[in-house]
């Protein structure tokens, strides 16, 4: 099975002899890149080098400013050829080093050769023949400023060469590395299910078992000569040290820091996320430091020998690991301690999936140890495949159990209504919420474990284990990278907000408004997750890569291609692109989502302003994404022109259209002469406007029913905005009296109404006018104002009960605008009757 080994991990550099350096600087430093490396040997570029396999070179930090021909011999010292044992990675950092060296040499002699050529301008030219000659002591500086001068440019070329030539080497041992990834992924071997590969490993057993032997006798031979009783003190010493280490001292400082983090930080969420990154960073140094004052105390008798050495740090690599997914899988379940749980679980998920990171992270740790001693004792390739395919078996059936633990809907609950983070959860109403970035994780991660034991039934070892190791891993840095979110959020918020503690003191020294800062404390925020999820992406890529320069480097190769005319479809261009589209997109939406509830609730935009922001930011964004994944593909910017004139046809014809809505669409948006909340009537049609889409607006009228408007029609048409401006709403009533109604009584009546309901305005103030006289009808015109058009017509009829009940209490009435009678009083009645005359209303 091809292998390819990956450099030494970062702590083998931070160790002088066999002791941890005590600077807090780089133990915090040490760990936050340690899960980065903790699962390199547990990747399918292949376990640890064995002692002996070194690469050629001493890496990139021990290049001091070499000369030209020092750069060219170390670049020849790189194999153009990589070799199954070779360390590609580290052949292909220190091309890439010698080619940076190269490049700031020549720019330094770039420097001074602009320099002698200014100093040989100040010299003037040479004077021609006949002419009368320089001083000599000029012709001699001349002199030998030509030579300096030639001498750096011929360095310069060169140094531009090696430059070349080391970008070239990386380029080439990249593809090669590439190559031989891809050769181990593809080799298959005997099926588990044969016979033939318990054959082959039966066949192998006796050497295997002679290399395991060496090493156990060589791990008594240590024992013994550390338990002799001069040494015993020391032995015990340093096996108690370690138990200490692995056991008591987390225990202790976790409740050390339950006390002191309550104590002094604010009650904010900041004491969750940060007692749980300093859980996680101790444990993992505690458990370091376990292991390493362990393999001290086999060290106490005489020194280790070279193998011993690699296994000790093949096992502080594995247990570290495993301690940082352990302590991960405990911050963010929180079994014990619900109100202190980062994720939003129930008490019961928390214990259904509380075992699981045990599981996972021992399982995993114990695979890559497996796979460094296959690695250290040169063991058969028979033992090599078996133990691949165990952990990959094993590693795949706890991930199957695992996510069927966590095919239930995650359950929300609801958080405590005190401030202080550690107060006991109060009875809240549950509500079931998957998110959908996490069931498509879920469902990405259910068909890698299949696709591992598949792959594993056909024979692909190496696939399988890649799958499942790959999965461990981005479930790892998912989890790692929502725990910094978090953690940057509440700091963000602890620090910058109206309430920080910073944010407190920029408002007394610079008189800053609490909501600039809370606006400054969201954006920080923002700023601090985009960049997590940036080193996010790389961490995925780790087992796959050295890192972007590499991942980059790889994406531009061209392994195979389809040609069709003058484009060249690529494999690798198009899987580019598809994940540029999927990532960008997603990426939007996280964008939209984040303005619209943490952003925006902290400014002073109406929701209108907000919606128009959010969607014209949607619309760039879109056509950013769709231009980067064209550009991934090698369509550039003149066959997306081509493409665009050969399209105007059929545009001009079928889809006139909808261009025009969509240009109509992003009028409405920048000129907003139509906002989402505006109460608009265009035609038959009012209502209030709840959404402005790409082609159409949605309006909802007041039964609740939905028109959908194209947007042209809000362009080409006459569109009357009730609340454009933010008009106030007028109320007007005409109230029709009989002649003989007590007029100023009857006023008075209704301005006290009006005055007396809570939504009229005082100013301007309501006012009662007689309008007029008209065939025996006094008519009322009362006029109030209200803050919004949409109140005019529930104030109208809260309005109207008032003035009917006040009325009728006064003994007062109305009569309909067409009657003419005047009731008069009853003696004029009598007398009309007596005197044989018709009533008024006949007479006249």
């Amino acid at each position: 099975m091809p292998r390819i080994a990956p450099p030494a991990p970062l702590w083998h550099t931070a160790r002088q002899g066999n002791r941890l350096l005590p600077p807090w600087l780089l133990l915090w430093l040490w760990l936050a890149l340690l899960p980065l490396q903790g699962l390199a040997a547990d990747t399918p570029l292949g376990p640890i080098p064995r002692p002996g396999n070194g690469s050629a070179g001493s890496g990139p930090d021990s290049l001091p400013t070499p000369s030209v021909e020092e750069l060219r011999k170390r670049l020849e010292a790189i194999p153009q050829k990589l070799r199954e044992e070779d360390d590609g990675r580290r052949l292909v950092a220190e091309a890439s080093a010698i080619g940076a060296a190269a490049e700031r040499l020549a720019a330094q002699r770039s420097a001074e050769l602009a320099d002698l050529d200014a100093r040989l301008e100040g010299l003037g030219p040479a004077p021609d023949k006949g002419a009368p000659g320089d001083a000599p002591d000029v012709v001699q500086q001349r002199a030998s400023l030509t030579r300096q001068r030639a001498a750096l440019d011929s360095e310069l070329k060169l140094a531009r060469l090696v430059s070349v030539d080391a970008s070239q080497r990386a380029n080439e041992l990249t593809r090669q590395r590439h190559a031989q990834f891809q050769a181990a992924l593809s080799s298959r071997t005997d099926s588990p299910l044969s016979a033939a590969f318990w054959r082959n490993l039966r066949n192998a057993s006796a050497g295997d078992r002679a290399r395991l032997q060496s090493l156990a006798t060589e791990l008594a031979t240590a024992v013994a000569s550390a338990t002799q009783p001069a040494r015993r003190p020391a032995f015990l010493g340093s096996v108690l040290l370690a138990l200490a280490l692995a056991t008591v001292a987390p225990w202790a400082l976790q409740r050390l820091l339950l006390r002191l983090l309550p104590a002094h930080l604010p009650a904010t969420r900041l004491r969750r996320s940060l007692l749980a990154a300093l859980a996680i960073g101790a444990n993992v140094l505690l458990v370091a430091a376990a292991l390493q004052a362990a393999w001290a105390a086999l060290a106490a008798g005489q020194p280790p020998s070279e193998l011993l050495r690699a296994l000790e740090h093949a096992s502080i690599r594995a247990g570290a690991y495993a301690a940082f997914v352990i302590s991960l899988g405990n911050a963010l379940l929180a079994r014990r301690r619900p109100s202190w749980r980062l994720l939003p679980l129930s008490d019961a998920q928390a214990r259904r999936l509380a075992p699981y990171p045990w599981w996972i992270a021992l399982l995993s740790a114990a695979g890559a140890l497996a796979g460094d001693l296959n690695a250290l004792l040169g063991v058969s390739l028979s033992a090599e495949v078996f133990t691949h395919a165990l952990a990959a078996l094993l590693l795949s059936l706890a991930l199957a159990a695992f996510l069927a633990r966590t095919r239930r809907r995650v359950v929300r609950v609801a958080q405590p209504a005190a401030t202080e983070p550690a107060a006991p959860l109060e009875a809240a109403v549950q509500m079931e919420v998957r998110p959908l970035w996490l069931g498509v994780v879920l469902a990405a991660a259910a068909l890698a474990v299949l696709a591992a034991l598949l792959g594993l039934a056909l024979g692909y070892v190496a696939l399988a284990g890649m799958l499942a190791r790959q999965t461990v891993w981005s479930g790892v840095v998912f989890a790692t990278t929502y725990l910094l979110c978090l953690l940057a959020e509440d700091l963000s918020e602890a620090l910058l907000s109206s309430q920080g503690m910073v944010g407190r003191h920029l408002h007394t020294a610079l008189g800053l408004e609490p909501r600039l800062l809370d606006q400054l404390a969201v954006l920080a925020s923002g700023a601090l997750r985009v960049l997590l999820l940036f080193y996010m992406a790389i961490a995925l890529m780790a087992p796959f890569g050295t890192g972007p320069d590499e991942l980059f480097r790889r994406g531009s190769l061209q392994g195979g291609s389809l040609k069709i005319g003058d484009f060249v479809l690529a494999p690798q261009s198009l899987a580019t692109a598809v994940a540029v589209l999927v990532a960008g997109f997603m990426a939007i939406r996280m964008l939209k989502r984040w303005l619209a509830e943490r952003y925006f609730p902290n400014t002073a935009l109406e929701p209108g302003m907000q919606s128009s922001i959010t969607t014209l930011l949607g619309y760039i964004g879109g056509v950013v994404v769709i231009a980067i994944a064209l550009a991934g593909l090698g369509i550039s910017v003149e066959r997306i022109a081509w493409v665009a004139s050969a399209l105007s046809v059929g545009i001009g014809f079928g889809l006139q259209a909808i261009v025009q809505n969509f240009i109509s669409g992003l009028i409405l948006l920048a000129e907003r002469p139509v906002r989402v909340g505006d109460w608009v009537v265009l035609g038959d049609t009012e209502g209030d406007v709840r959404r402005i889409n790409v082609r159409a607006t949605e309006i909802q009228q007041w039964d609740r029913s939905t028109v959908i408007v194209p947007n042209s029609e809000f362009i080409t048409k006459t569109v009357r905005n009730v609340t454009l401006t933010g008009a106030q709403g007028r109320l007007m009533l005409r109230l029709p009296a009989p002649l003989t109604t007590d007029a100023q009584r009857m006023r008075e009546l209704i301005l006290a109404a009006f005055q007396a309901h809570e939504a009229v305005l005082d100013d301007p103030a309501p006012v009662v006018q007689l309008e007029g006289i008209q065939n025996g009808t006094l008519t009322f015109l009362a006029i109030g104002w209200v803050a919004s058009p949409r109140q005019v017509g529930g104030v109208r009829s809260d309005l109207l009960f008032a003035i009917l009940e006040a009325l009728r209490r006064e003994g007062l009435q109305l009569s309909p605008p067409a009657t003419t009678l005047v009731t008069p009083e009853a003696p004029l009645l009598d007398e009309r009757a007596a005197a044989g005359q018709p009533p008024a209303d006949a007479a006249g």
